[in-house]
């Protein structure tokens, strides 16, 4: 194993039991120990999504089942990170200590992670570490959204749902950069955001509540109404495709967001719309695509704040109630200037 020297403990972000930021402490946890074919990285930013808050929340009731009845059994929290390489198990090929990567892995927020190597992408040298921290989950589910799914073609109309939030502000670039015009749905607040991401339009959802009022459009991606799927398909075109990402506010206590997606599956062979599912697979080939979008400007981190590891249950806290604009970002360390 090639290896730099790792504390035997470390600061990590943590919870013993689902509720709120409340139950979220700073702890001293012992640091994780790389198998053969992991990799150990210094994580020097982190980015909370939608995940952190219903893993946190233990909502659904469903993600219990997975993670642990009464409480987390996995108790440092978070998934999407970038960092720099300090260990690397003796099967790993390809990766080397000093190398700066992005990916997810089980209990990011701390100071050090644990990491398959195929779930993390090398990050450009021009890309920084706070805007790579962005794109490990939010960017690569509307990635998947908008080129899987959807199948977003050049001249479409479409309609991002949530497109002031962290994937829809991704799927609103990526639906743009595919060669489609895009309308945005989200809070007159994010208005001007959600242009600046090159929404030709933008729709407040709560000035203007009925689908048959947004307009008809080729793809709808739904990633924040939670309305029912024959109330949506209304704002679509006679052959269009409606694909759900998830939504906070959609289900019952057991499956949430999940509960529709099951449903699209169910009616899509029985309606003349395309109705499909949006389940992110992480992987480090989608992630290093949008790495390379960064890089080379189609594709920006659009972020609302930057806060250090002691701020963070105020910027998980808003990013609950619906305030933050596209991503926000926990900066663990920062990284040294000679790269």
């Amino acid at each position: 194993m090639t290896t730099t020297t790792a504390s035997a403990t470390m600061t990590a972000l943590t919870q013993h039991a689902y509720g709120g930021t409340e139950v979220l402490r700073l702890d001293r946890v012992p640091t994780p120990t790389p198998t053969a074919a992991q990799v150990l990285v210094r994580v020097l930013a982190v980015s909370p999504d939608s995940g952190t808050i219903h893993l946190m929340k233990g909502d659904p009731f469903a993600v219990r089942l997975a993670l642990g009845l009464r409480r987390p059994r996995q108790a440092v929290i978070g998934l999407a990170y970038a960092g720099i390489i300090e260990q690397v198990g003796a099967t790993v090929q390809g990766l080397a200590v000093g190398d700066r990567v992005a990916g997810t892995a089980w209990g990011a927020f701390a100071e050090l992670v644990v990491a398959d190597p195929s779930k993390l992408a090398r990050i450009p040298d021009s890309v920084s570490m706070t805007d790579a921290a962005t794109l490990p989950v939010s960017a690569s589910t509307a990635l998947q959204a908008v080129r899987d799914a959807a199948r977003v073609a050049p001249g479409q109309e479409v309609l991002v749902i949530g497109a002031g939030g962290g994937v829809g502000s991704f799927m609103t670039q990526l639906a743009v950069a595919a060669g489609a015009r895009v309308t945005g749905l989200a809070s007159a607040a994010k208005a001007e955001f959600v242009r600046s991401l090159g929404a030709e339009r933008v729709i407040d959802y709560r000035a203007v509540s009925d689908p048959r009022a947004w307009g008809r459009f080729d793809v709808v991606i739904d990633a924040a109404d939670g309305r029912a799927l024959h109330v949506l398909r209304r704002a679509l075109t006679e052959r269009g495709t409606l694909a759900i990402v998830g939504a906070d506010n959609a289900g019952g206590p057991l499956l949430r967001g999940s509960d529709r997606q099951l449903r699209a599956l169910l009616v899509n062979p029985w309606v003349r719309h395309r109705l499909v599912p949006v389940m992110q697979r992480e992987n480090g080939d989608d992630l290093a695509e949008l790495l390379a979008m960064l890089a080379d400007g189609t594709l920006r981190a659009a972020i609302d704040e930057v806060v250090p590891l002691d701020r963070a249950t105020d910027t998980i806290d808003r990013l609950a109630r619906q305030q933050t604009r596209g991503k926000s970002v926990i900066e663990l360390a920062r990284e040294p200037i000679s790269r």
